[in-house]
């Protein structure tokens, strides 16, 4: 592992994890990196369970990392790859608890409306595979801000008081000669400076914007409905199927 980023959600990691990668970094690993992986998103379950990680072997193949789920163990990845540099991805905190409040805390299971979540949990349950990423994301949430959704007055006033606390707690355990805090607007030049390699002649990656990220919770809902329909009308299916065989019988 050559490079850690412990920057929160919606600071640009995913911008970062293109930008590293054409840096010669990558691959990269990013919460994208989880959810396009099935068994990914069951093994950072059991690390929040508190199984002990083999981080070796959970970035095996690796250059780089950024985001969530990552980002949670951020004090663990700097202890276990000590040679890593790390960015420590900033953005001002209004704009981030704006973005987050459109795009993280509207994840189904992070919705304000009750019976939405309860019928989310439902899908989960009757579809586990298609779960297994909004169920680890809701734990890495409450991990980092708790019982925040975004339904009371104050939850707001929460998650920033928790991101500028991770973004000083980074800056205190992270010797100075090895961490660079960065905002994604600063471009090339400071990035480049850090890791010792020259500046690309191509733009600076400028990806996932909020309506970006909220197209994506969409679809990924939508298959989890349709894999539920699916599901449920085979067991119905096979319900009225055992039932008319009786009858037969």
């Amino acid at each position: 592992m050559d490079v850690i980023g412990v920057g929160m959600g919606r600071t640009g990691t995913n911008s970062l994890k293109l930008a590293l990668e054409e840096l010669g970094f990558g691959p990269c690993y990013h919460m994208k990196e989880v959810q396009d992986h099935a068994e990914r998103p069951a093994a950072w379950i059991r690390i929040l369970d508190g199984a002990t990680p083999d981080w070796d072997e959970v970035y095996r193949g690796y250059g780089s990392t950024m985001d969530w789920p990552g980002t949670a163990f951020w004090r663990e990845l700097v202890d276990a790859f000590p040679k890593a540099k790390v960015v420590l991805s900033e953005r001002d905190p209004q704009r981030w608890v704006d973005s987050m409040a459109k795009t993280l805390f509207r994840w189904p299971l992070r919705r304000r409306n009750g019976f939405q979540r309860a019928m989310y949990r439902f899908l989960c349950v009757m579809t586990p595979g298609a779960a297994r990423v909004p169920l680890m994301l809701d734990r890495v949430l409450t991990r980092t801000f708790g019982d925040v959704h975004f339904s009371r007055p104050g939850d707001r006033d929460v998650a920033i008081k928790a991101f500028l606390k991770h973004n000083e707690d980074v800056k205190a355990y992270v010797p100075a000669d090895r961490l660079l805090v960065f905002q994604v607007s600063e471009g090339w030049e400071p990035l480049c400076a850090f890791l010792g390699v020259p500046v690309p002649e191509t733009p600076f990656p400028r990806v996932n914007d909020t309506k970006e990220f909220q197209d994506d919770i969409a679809a990924r809902t939508r298959r989890v409905a349709i894999q539920t329909v699916v599901e449920m009308t085979l067991i119905m299916a096979a319900i009225v199927g055992a039932v008319a065989l009786t009858g037969v019988l």
